[in-house]
């Protein structure tokens, strides 16, 4: 009965996401009912965390804290992302629409993997709009863009900055540059020839129009948004203790989320300043994102205390890359990569990083490559998802993405293994 409450609340909100949209999609497009089916999964979770005394309520806010923040620093983003816009044509073209994700998988460890997609993303999805088959572009846009390219810095992925946080040196995933370029280079290569095939079915099945890009590409307000990227950069540094040690100063958390708020608030305001033509912010792929991850949130956490309760293990770097990036694709990454750090050594990311480097390489590839595998494994993928359908494309379900993302990744991720962690 236990593992019941434990597991069960966190199951059945996985299902209600994959199978709803199927069996009841009028019903689930409503977010006030994703809202009601949250609350329903989420109260027995959130019962059997407050029963379980000291340890549960100390779990059950601490899952709080760190979705406030999850919420802060995406909805921040999200909002900066707004402030940017690019106009003109994208060139709609296989080697002009890889050379996009290649931009936005080095963009992602700038301004991180939700910012980097924020701004890339619809410029993308407006060149292909005329296609007949495009399902496949916002799709591999998620694996590159919103989860492979934000590997090399602890701002583009959220495992990486909490290793970061927890004392893992800011410049120690620099090392994973090999790693970097030959999973988005592979990933790229079959998005290549995939767009490739599909544009000789557009032919096959008629003219396609709008190829060339009729404006050439302008950016407006960059300077602004970059400055509000390093104000929100500067206030995830401050939390560090290597950064607090060497300035003297340390940022608490509630001061973090305070700053993000009000930077929030002010990327509002420049969005819709006087004398700016503003880009139109689509709500509610944000407001989905919202109410699923605050139920997923507090369901993981007692699947994550089951997994904390685990004795020490030895594991082999390709194990940890496997089991912990398994894992981040069902739940958040960033959780998962700090209870799987903590399994693999008591001292967390930090002493880990100096007893093992070679397993936090491999768990820091797994959770941030396999946060691609499914819709819930990071946050941008439903951001992605939202914006892509409120443009018109067919987005597949939750288990048809799981067929796409499946039949590229895991080949491509073992290839890796093979190469980095055999």
């Amino acid at each position: 009965m236990n593992l019941l409450f434990q597991l069960g609340p966190f199951v059945l909100l996985l299902l209600a996401i994959a199978l709803m949209p199927l069996v009841h999609g009028h019903f689930w497009e409503r977010n006030w009912n994703k809202a009601l089916v949250t609350l329903l999964l989420t109260t027995p979770a959130a019962v059997w965390l407050l029963v379980q005394g000291r340890p549960g309520w100390h779990a059950f806010l601490h899952a709080l804290h760190e979705y406030v923040q999850f919420i802060l620093l995406l909805g921040t983003l999200y909002l900066v992302s707004g402030i940017v816009v690019i106009h003109g044509d994208l060139a709609s073209s296989p080697l002009g629409n890889t050379l996009w994700l290649a931009l936005g998988a080095v963009l992602a460890n700038v301004i991180g993997t939700t910012g980097a997609s924020m701004l890339l993303i619809r410029p993308l999805l407006r060149a292909n709009h005329h296609r007949k088959h495009n399902r496949h572009v916002p799709l591999f846009f998620i694996f590159v863009v919103a989860n492979c390219g934000g590997l090399l810095s602890p701002v583009g992925d959220p495992p990486l900055l909490l290793g970061f946080l927890n004392g893992v040196d800011f410049f120690w995933t620099l090392r994973l540059w090999p790693h970097w370029l030959a999973v988005n280079g592979l990933v790229l290569l079959v998005f290549f020839l995939w767009d490739v095939q599909a544009r000789r079915l557009d032919v096959r099945q008629g003219p396609i129009l709008a190829i060339r890009a009729r404006h050439p590409l302008r950016v407006e307000g960059l300077a602004l948004g970059m400055l509000f990227v390093a104000a929100v950069t500067a206030t995830l540094l401050l939390q560090a203790p290597a950064v607090a040690q060497r300035l003297g100063i340390k940022l608490p958390a509630w001061g973090s989320m305070g700053i993000l708020a009000l930077l929030a608030v002010l990327a509002l305001w420049a969005v819709h300043r006087p004398g700016r033509q503003a880009r139109v912010l689509v709500w509610e792929p944000m407001v989905e994102v919202v109410i699923l991850f605050a139920g997923i949130f507090v369901t993981m956490t007692p699947a994550l205390m089951l997994l904390a309760a685990l004795p020490p293990a030895a594991w082999t770097p390709a194990q940890l890359l496997w089991t912990a990036g398994g894992l981040s694709g069902v739940l958040d990454n960033a959780p998962t990569y700090l209870t799987f750090a903590t399994l693999a050594d008591p001292g967390g990311p930090a002493a880990l990083a100096a007893a093992q480097p070679k397993l936090l390489e491999a768990l820091s590839c797994g959770a941030v490559w396999m946060g691609a595998l499914t819709y819930i494994g990071n946050g941008p993928n439903f951001l992605i998802r939202g914006i892509a359908e409120h443009m018109g494309y067919p987005m597949p379900s939750f288990f048809g993405y799981l067929v796409y993302s499946l039949a590229v990744l895991p080949p491509i991720f073992a290839v890796a293994t093979w190469l980095f962690f055999r």
